[in-house]
């Protein structure tokens, strides 16, 4: 085609054609001006949370970046526990719903994770609160007594269960519904030729699950479970409801004390916040921004580099 015929093309757009354009380079223009502007209203307020004094913490706390380190490893700690119990269970229902489970039973599993998905925080975190803590709490102690030579299991036991792994088990259940989803999503976009070569080939059902449907579902695996941490990472009141925070850095999983969250400290300390207070827990907002985006850009790189496996080949 020249590049007359193809001026005269353009030249004859329909106006929808033009609109339907316009609209999405403007919304895509949007989405990254909205993100600028969150990452410049943070960098701002920020400021004077990195030159505060000791006057402007409490307890032993001197600066801002000891301030905010426990409160990092709390979010992070939490958040990669949850991810690994919910990434095993949730590929397991969303196998199960896409290559074992009769038609009609799928539909129905499938509507009940969606339907997961849509409870709000706040009832987690009752359910966690109420329910779940004072479950596990006897276990936890029987953990303890066995298991105590070990760290992350050490005691004492918390006496009401609410610990960092009751959290971790919260967002766990939280975040199975998207992972789920995607991961089923994934699945069911095999194509059926590969999966019936593997079978003429005198593989088993496993094992053509293993050669054919999880290597070209591992990118939308990595994306699932990025999506869910990130989810984790942000979780506010599920964490503010049921964990017992300190502002240390613990490794025990099972004791009363336990780190705090960014998001559960922000919202627990806002409403009381003054100040250059406000500006430290907008900073401490500012790390859990930069934070996300490594996690999503750590996400795009494994994702890239699994290119040969992915759905376009």
């Amino acid at each position: 085609m020249t590049t007359a015929a193809a001026t005269t093309i353009k030249a004859r757009q329909r106006p929808g054609d033009r609109i339907f354009s316009s609209a999405t380079v403007i919304s895509g223009s949007l989405i990254l001006a909205m993100l600028a502007a969150v990452a410049i209203f943070l960098l701002v307020e920020s400021l004077p949370a990195f030159v505060a004094g000791p006057d402007d913490f409490s307890g032993d706390v001197t600066n801002f970046w000891s301030y905010v380190g426990p409160l990092v490893f709390g979010t992070i700690y939490s958040a990669v526990l949850a991810l690994l119990m919910a990434v095993p269970v949730a590929l397991g229902i969303a196998l199960f719903i896409s290559h074992f489970a009769p038609r009609k039973l799928a539909q129905g599993l499938g509507y009940l994770i969606d339907l997961l998905a849509a409870v709000p925080s706040v009832v987690f975190g009752l359910w966690g609160i109420g329910v779940l803590a004072p479950l596990v709490q006897p276990f936890y102690t029987t953990i303890v007594d066995w298991f105590g030579w070990f760290t992350p299991l050490a005691g004492p036991a918390s006496g009401t269960g609410r610990t960092i792994f009751t959290v971790s088990i919260v967002l766990a259940v939280m975040i199975l519904p998207i992972i789920t989803a995607i991961c089923r999503e994934i699945f069911l976009q095999t194509p059926l030729l590969h999966e019936e070569a593997a079978l003429a080939l005198g593989a088993t059902r496993w094992e053509m699950i293993r050669m054919a449907v999880l290597p070209f579902g591992l990118p939308g695996i990595i994306s699932a479970s990025m999506l869910g941490l990130g989810r984790a990472l942000g979780e506010t009141m599920a964490v503010a409801m049921v964990l017992s925070p300190s502002p240390e850095v613990i490794f025990q999983l099972l004791t009363a004390q336990n780190s705090n969250t960014i998001a559960a400290n922000i919202a627990l300390n806002f409403p009381e916040a003054h100040g250059v207070g406000v500006n430290i827990l907008l900073a401490t907002g500012l790390v859990l921004f930069i934070v996300t985006l490594l996690v999503n850009m750590l996400a795009r790189v494994i994702i890239n580099s699994r290119k040969a496996f992915s759905g376009a080949n």
